[in-house]
């Protein structure tokens, strides 16, 4: 399988040619597909002090689903451009940090697979063991890389371990820190995914991700967004976001970190456009231009509002008695009321 030409780095590197005064960067890995070396780049914007919340968006693990891509670029176009005229934009920097991996997988989009060049899975490739039974092939495999969903050897690859790496170096040790990952491709409504999906046991922050559904539920009441734990849908043996949130319980058990995915439901846009289904990316990836650009906007309002309630993580996180009070309604609601029983 050949690469092809990879509009999607096309487009980031003019966001970072035109942001460069702003933006810090840099290439925290380069992948090897078909002859290319294409680079993994990191992107930082805002203020560098060690006392400020960080709020991280990632896009592209899986390369089919460029949407995820487009989602990301489409925020950082926005703030590159903003960052020209509004002076607000510059006073919320001043005190939050955003960073920016919008193409996490470069080879497999260039290759239009879900997987990387070398046939892996990179959703798959941590060192997690899921606690109970996972779906076959699904849940991550061992069998073969020319089987969907293989999980790779004992070693991560090259990707996933820059992406830990950039993680580890701008969220851990953080009093506050929120990470949204942007896939497509389940369902047929847009999902905010929590951890675990090894386990069904609840995780300490659950009464900080209640808060926060609130928070955004209270502030944009007419939203469409599904929130629910990722196990409450199906369990998999290596996600990198379960890898990652129990590596920050076991180095930094003080600090609030809270990763979600965006999961985009992509059998809405079958069902509106059949003819997705002829085509590899129709799977993942709103068709025609018109629905793409419905798309682009109708996130930004998500990503928007995750950098302002991170930016005042301490005016809404619970506490005390608050948090035992979100922390039964959290499972009452997505638990059935009691640990590690799916709801």
């Amino acid at each position: 399988m050949r690469a092809t030409v990879l509009q999607e780095m096309e487009i980031l590197e003019n966001i970072i040619e035109r942001g460069r005064a702003a933006l810090s960067v840099r290439t925290v890995c380069s992948v090897d597909s078909d002859g290319k070396c294409l680079p993994v780049y990191g992107i930082a914007l805002g203020s560098d002090r060690p006392d400020v919340p960080v709020v991280g968006f990632f896009g592209g693990v899986h390369g089919l689903e460029n949407i995820g891509t487009q989602v990301v670029l489409a925020y950082l176009n926005s703030l590159v451009e903003r960052l020209k005229w509004d002076a607000t934009l510059h006073e919320q920097l001043a005190s939050v940090r955003l960073v920016f991996m919008p193409l996490v997988n470069p080879g497999g989009m260039a290759r239009r697979t879900r997987s990387n060049p070398r046939g892996v899975d990179l959703m798959r490739n941590a060192p997690v063991q899921s606690e109970q039974k996972v779906p076959f092939l699904l849940g991550g495999q061992r069998i073969s890389r020319h089987l969907p969903w293989y999980r790779g050897d004992a070693v991560m690859e090259a990707e996933s371990e820059a992406m830990c790496r950039f993680v580890n170096d701008e969220f851990f040790g953080r009093r506050f820190s929120i990470a949204l990952d942007c896939h497509s491709g389940f369902g047929s409504r847009d999902r905010i995914w929590f951890p675990c999906a090894c386990s069904k046991t609840p995780i300490p922050h659950l009464p900080e991700l209640s808060a926060l559904h609130e928070l955004f539920c209270r502030s944009y009441p007419h939203h469409d967004y599904l929130f629910e734990p990722q196990s409450r849908q199906y369990m998999t043996h290596g996600d990198l976001w379960d890898h990652l949130y129990l590596q920050a319980q076991h180095r930094h058990a003080e600090q609030v970190f809270l990763p979600l995915t965006l999961e985009m439901g992509s059998w809405r846009w079958i069902r509106k456009y059949p003819m997705q289904l002829f085509s590899k990316a129709g799977f993942f990836n709103p068709f025609p231009v018109h629905r793409l650009q419905r798309v682009l906007r109708r996130h930004l309002v998500w990503l928007e509002f995750l950098t302002l309630a991170a930016r005042g993580w301490q005016q809404w996180l619970p506490v005390g008695a608050a948090r035992d009070t979100f922390d039964a309604r959290a499972r009452t609601q997505w638990y059935g009321g009691y640990d590690g029983a799916g709801a």
